[in-house]
């Protein structure tokens, strides 16, 4: 077990991982499809990284100069395929909409550690489920309902125990989201260089609520 700022993260196999195939990387809900990020995304990029409202609570807004390389790290897969940044779309139009992750959780830097994404590794960091939709798409269920699936594909496809988040205390939409889509509040916690709300959930809660559900 590795601590992350009070946190234990468990130890996961990281050698050599066997990579999944590609078709196991693209995930459906009733209304959408998810599949890896990659650099014909530009115009999804534009939607989302250059307009200062969509990325209010996350990062500063991008420039069309910096987004094509920008785009390029975060198409960037670890552990085999298993983590990385998905691309949302309309399941039904093909309509790109926003995107949803699993990536290793900042804790002193303000930005994802992509040397820790690495190709046949699970990284010693926590991993963090989120998502940006761009703002056509607000209002609309996506962001729960691309959460929900990633969660899904978290606890049945790879070995990870716990996944968690985090959101800016102002951001009430995204804390909604978060726990619409199961996750627990877990009070205040250190990352992206700050306190923060902290929110996880864990393989046994996740299996419990799935149980219950049924």
């Amino acid at each position: 077990m590795a601590a992350t700022n009070g946190s234990t993260v468990p130890s996961l196999p990281n050698t050599h991982l066997k990579p999944l195939a590609a078709a196991a990387l693209v995930l459906e809900t009733e209304r959408l499809r998810l599949r890896p990020l990659n650099g014909d995304d530009l115009d999804l990029g534009r939607a989302i990284f250059l307009d200062p409202e969509v990325v209010k609570y996350v990062c500063p807004p991008s420039t069309p100069e910096n987004l094509p390389t920008e785009l390029q790290t975060a198409s960037a897969r670890g552990a085999g395929g298993r983590l990385g940044v998905w691309c949302v779309l309309d399941k039904h139009s093909g309509e790109k909409l926003g995107t949803g992750v699993l990536l290793p959780l900042p804790i002193e830097g303000d930005d994802t550690d992509w040397s820790l994404v690495v190709e046949d590794q699970y990284p010693d960091a926590e991993i963090e489920i989120g998502y940006m939709f761009k703002r056509t798409a607000w209002g609309q269920g996506y962001a729960t309902e691309a959460c929900s699936r990633l969660l899904r594909f978290a606890f049945e496809q790879t070995a990870l125990e716990d996944v968690v988040a985090v959101t800016d205390l102002e951001n009430h939409a995204s804390k909604h989201v978060l726990r619409k889509a199961g996750l627990r509040d877990r009070g205040e916690r250190h990352a992206y260089s700050e306190l923060i709300p902290g929110f996880g959930i864990t393989r046994e809660e996740w299996t419990s609520d799935q149980s219950a559900s049924c």
